[in-house]
């Protein structure tokens, strides 16, 4: 049976490969114990069965719930029993009757521990006003399982910049508590030292929106490798493969995003210094490869950036590391 508008809000299979949980069932089914739990809402059964069966193939899901309207999904998410995991994000359908998703997801912004969100919809007419409020995704349906894992890979990082961020404020807690005890000020939780003198991975890492065959997606900063100068435009090459065009000139990236460590190498490139992994001499000059991409990137290093570049690199690293 297929979950309905008048169903109870009920788990769904997760990634493990179980059969669907039936209404009423009052334990999520289990998956990996580290995946992503993950609420679908959506008042129309067959789309909420696909998105469930979707999910159910991404490895990375540990865990589906499902809901078939607003206030069964703001239930499950204000609960107080422990029953049932409680969401890292939310799949949430705009055109619902009574509280649209909109509406909801304003509610859940407010909560102490707000889970990430992404909508579906049939039309992109309210995608600005979904990205306003925070959202991370905005997916048209019919969703394609290649589509759902875009989103679900932002989920992630979500989720792994939230671990990141309570992990940082745990430390500074116990420094407190611990005056006399080791300092942690000069690396990130897990104790290696990034860019820029230390600076780690961010909690707050900004999400850049970016335009998409006539949609906007959101691109997390830190999937960012370099940066590259095209007229009053820069086109973001991204981790994994791929590149983004940003009606943003160069030079003012490289103002904002000096903090997270980014360095001009060129006057058309800005790169993540996270991200070199060789700073050579050839011919006469400079060049870097830059990782990140199937391909490692080979960038030229103008005279004029040469000597910052190596201040940063030098500050972030130290020899034998």
């Amino acid at each position: 049976m297929r979950p309905g508008a008048g169903d109870q809000a009920r788990p769904a299979a997760g990634a493990s490969g179980s059969a669907p949980s039936g209404p009423g069932d009052g334990a999520a089914a289990p998956g990996s114990a580290d995946g992503l739990v993950v609420l679908a809402v959506d008042d129309e059964a067959p789309a909420l069965d696909e998105i469930s069966y979707l999910l159910r193939g991404d490895p990375r899901v540990g865990t589906i719930l499902t809901a078939g309207n607003a206030a069964q999904a703001l239930a499950l998410l204000t609960r107080t029993d422990g029953d049932l995991p409680m969401p890292d994000a939310v799949l949430l359908d705009i055109a619902m009757p009574g509280w649209d998703g909109v509406d909801l997801a304003r509610v859940l912004s407010g909560l102490a521990r707000p889970p990430v969100v992404a909508f579906l919809s049939a039309h992109d007419n309210r995608a600005v006003e979904a990205y306003e409020i925070g959202a991370v995704d905005y997916l048209l349906k019919p969703v394609r399982a290649a589509r759902l894992a875009e989103a679900v890979t932002r989920f992630c990082a979500a989720r792994d910049a939230s671990v990141r961020a309570d992990r940082r404020a745990g430390d500074g807690r116990r420094s407190v508590d611990r005056p006399d005890g080791p300092d942690r000020s000069a690396a990130p939780a897990g104790g290696r030292p990034g860019p820029a003198g230390g600076a780690g991975p961010r909690g707050d890492d900004v999400m850049i929106a970016v335009d998409l065959a006539g949609s906007t997606r959101f691109v997390p900063r830190s999937a960012v490798c370099w940066a590259e100068a095209q007229g009053d435009y820069a086109r973001l090459h991204v981790a994994g493969g791929g590149s983004h065009l940003i009606r943003t000139p160069l030079a003012v990236l490289q103002e904002e995003w000096a903090p997270a460590g980014f360095v001009r190498v060129h006057r058309g490139y800005l790169v993540a210094l996270s991200r070199i992994v060789e700073l050579r001499s050839v011919d006469g000059g400079y060049r870097i490869l830059v990782s990140g991409q199937p391909a490692v990137a080979d960038l030229p290093v103008s005279r004029r950036h040469l000597r910052t570049l190596k201040q940063q690199l030098l500050a972030g690293r130290r020899p034998g590391r």
